[in-house]
């Protein structure tokens, strides 16, 4: 049920009837205005259409739009009178017939009330996509999981949605593994133990790469440091020369140096670090003096692969399927599968006709060697083939997008990924609408970083990323401590074994992180915080699925069954007998709202905001409407169907956002 659509239907004819209807010039934008009431005993919702709508029509004010509106308005079968509010706000009330016969649809309905939209679109949803080169980190669970959620929640609207994992499986990560296999590896160690001996040479290789980097850097921060605090000593003097207005303005500037400075510190910070550490180490310090020119020759590997060397091509493809392997056994655990994955490496054979292509539109030209496409509205172009012939991203991404076309030919391609590589999906789609590539709407989903309690992004103490897995396991284990505390369990009948108990702490573990990632606005950065995402109170995926238990366990108790309660109501409906019970009826009729608002910006959140306003519903409900020993049988029924529902839209809702439900906790 979208409540918000039906009456805007209702608004629009209305508003065609009224008496200053030539005067507005887009009444359907007027007749959307409709919101949920801030207040609930103001009413349900509330629509807004009469300010803007009283600056327009002369000779009039927004209350006297509003009463001309309700005149025209036909809400009888739906709606108690409404009523004005303030300077033109209209209340509306739905009638508690109209939603308890909602609700004794919606029980005989195994989609939770959710039509499928009228006319679907064709989406494919680009994400997770690691490198698999290494193992998956802690910044790949906001890409997964979002894309996840985005994919589930479009494809239960009604929409066809393809999701594509476009794996990073070609290019420098592999250079690496190669030539840390050639210099540092044993070809016997790593067919015994593929996955982490090549997850090793690539650390290796990294962290010698960092070190050679790191030396080179260090000059460069030291003058760009006393080059900044110079101009940050006179910025300061100028504003303590300064008054007023001026005063303020320099003192911002000043500020606004500072902290260039504090961040050129922490770059050269981090750059001493990373060669103390390889300086500490006797072996990784022989292994940087042998290879002092090791960027260089990844570089040359990568661009031998690139270029159809039998020899890499060889390793690469002795590599490949055990590298996929690993992250395959991260997404099982994680319940996360894509309809494809078509990595780096499918597109290489299309690259060289794409940059062919541009340089014929006379969009790419060369440049220092390089092969760029130069756009006006950027300052520096986008590079799709280096002086050495080596592709970039950029050229791979264009070709995904023409295969996409002449494949799928989808109406909306959505990229989840972080902000970081915003201006490069800027450039991207500004291309693609240059040339033509795709008739799709393109869409960057982007997010913010995954925080460490410090505020700063979440990594080791030797400063690597956390490896996903172990973040996994660290979830899975605190799950266990909370949900699985003896005096908690004491009073389950029959006891929990040690199998239900591991089940039901992977599920409540990694649905804590995933429910916690999905519950910010994925624009936002925030804290990562175990105890908060495992705790059974507040806005937590524990405590939904510790909702969705508590409803199984009513009926148990009560001893019937779904297909029981759904039987009785058929034969005698829904009546509500205490407002409790109405708050619960009307939060799960606006389901299919909270999946509409998740598509409208693609922001999970929204569905995560629902989930927990319906769990609280129906604690207060628990709380203040008896199941088993209700008054009447009529009530009895009513209070088990609200409890069958409530199950039913949690549980779907959890589905959504990729997180599975326990039937005891």
């Amino acid at each position: 049920m979208h409540f918000p659509s039906l009456f805007t239907g209702r608004f629009s004819d209305a508003l065609s009837r009224c008496s200053f209807a030539s005067q507005i010039d887009d009444p359907d934008r007027y007749a959307a205005m409709i919101r949920p009431a801030g207040n609930p005993k103001f009413g349900d919702y509330q629509a807004n259409c009469a300010m803007p709508i009283g600056k327009l029509v002369a000779d009039s004010n927004p209350r006297q739009v509003a009463a001309e509106l309700i005149e025209q308005l036909q809400l009888d079968d739906i709606c108690e009178t409404p009523e004005i509010a303030g300077p033109g706000f209209i209340n509306l009330k739905l009638k508690d017939s109209f939603l308890q016969d909602r609700l004794a649809e919606m029980l005989a309905d195994d989609r939770c009330g959710v039509t499928p939209v009228a006319s679907p679109k064709k989406i494919l949803i680009d994400y997770s996509s690691p490198n698999v080169a290494k193992p998956m980190h802690v910044g790949h669970i906001r890409t997964t999981v979002i894309g996840n959620c985005l994919a589930k929640t479009l494809q239960f609207l009604g929409h066809e949605v393809i999701t594509d994992n476009h794996l990073g499986d070609w290019g420098t990560q592999f250079g690496s593994i190669i030539y840390g296999y050639n210099h540092c590896g044993d070809p016997e160690v790593v067919r015994q133990d593929p996955v982490p001996e090549l997850a090793k040479l690539y650390r290796i290789v990294h962290q010698l790469m960092g070190y050679h980097k790191a030396i080179k850097n260090v000059p460069k921060y030291e003058a760009e440091i006393a080059r900044l605090e110079d101009l940050h000593a006179a910025a300061q003097q100028e504003a303590e020369g300064s008054e007023g207005k001026e005063a303020k303005k320099k003192r911002k500037a000043a500020e606004s140096l500072a902290k260039k400075v504090a961040s050129a510190r922490a770059k050269l910070e981090s750059a001493r670090a990373t060669i103390a550490a390889t300086d500490a180490d006797p072996v990784m310090k022989q292994r940087a003096e042998a290879h002092a020119d090791i960027g260089k020759a990844v570089l040359d590997e990568t661009s031998k692969l690139h270029a159809d060397d039998p020899e890499n091509i060889a390793l690469w493809e002795q590599f490949l399927p055990h590298c996929k392997d690993e992250i395959n056994r991260i997404y099982s655990r994680l319940n996360v599968t894509f309809d494809h994955t078509l990595g780096e490496s499918f597109y290489h054979p299309m690259l060289g006709e794409i940059v062919d292509d541009l340089k014929q539109r006379g969009l790419a030209s060369e440049s220092d060697g390089a092969i760029c496409v130069f756009l006006d509205q950027f300052d520096a172009p986008m590079i799709i083939q280096k002086s050495d012939g080596a592709y970039l991203y950029a050229t791979t991404d264009l070709a995904t997008l023409r295969y996409r076309q002449e494949t799928f030919n989808p109406d909306e391609v959505l990229y989840v990924v972080d902000a970081r590589q915003s201006e490069h999906f800027e450039k991207l789609f500004a291309v693609a609408e240059a040339t033509k590539l795709i008739d799709a709407k393109l869409v960057h989903v982007s997010f913010g970083t995954v925080l460490g309690e410090d505020g700063r992004p979440m990594k080791t103490r030797s400063g690597t990323l956390i490896g996903l897995e172990s973040l996994l396991d660290d979830a899975v284990e605190a799950a266990y401590q909370v949900v699985c505390n003896p005096d908690r369990l004491v009073k389950l009948d029959p006891p929990m074994d040690d199998q239900e108990k591991r089940l039901v702490s992977e599920r409540v573990g990694i649905g804590a992180i995933k429910y916690a990632d999905l519950s910010h606005d994925r624009t936002s950065d925030y804290k990562f915080n175990l105890s908060k995402m495992v705790a059974l109170s507040g806005n937590t995926s524990t405590y939904a699925q510790y909702s969705f238990a508590r409803t199984t366990s009513i009926l148990r108790r009560n001893e019937v069954t779904e297909a029981d309660v759904v039987e009785r109501i058929q034969a005698a409906g829904i009546t509500f007998t205490h407002a409790a019970e109405r708050a619960l009826g009307l939060q799960l009729l606006q389901f299919q709202e909270a999946l509409q608002n998740v598509y409208e910006d693609y922001r999970p959140n929204h569905l995560v905001d629902y989930v927990y306003s319906t769990a609280e519903a129906f604690s207060k409900f628990n709380d203040q409407c008896h199941v088993l020993n209700a008054e009447t049988d009529a009530i009895q029924n009513t209070r088990l169907a609200l409890v069958v529902l409530t199950g039913r839209v949690i549980k779907q809702a959890l589905e959504l956002l990729g997180i599975e439900v326990v039937e005891r906790m």
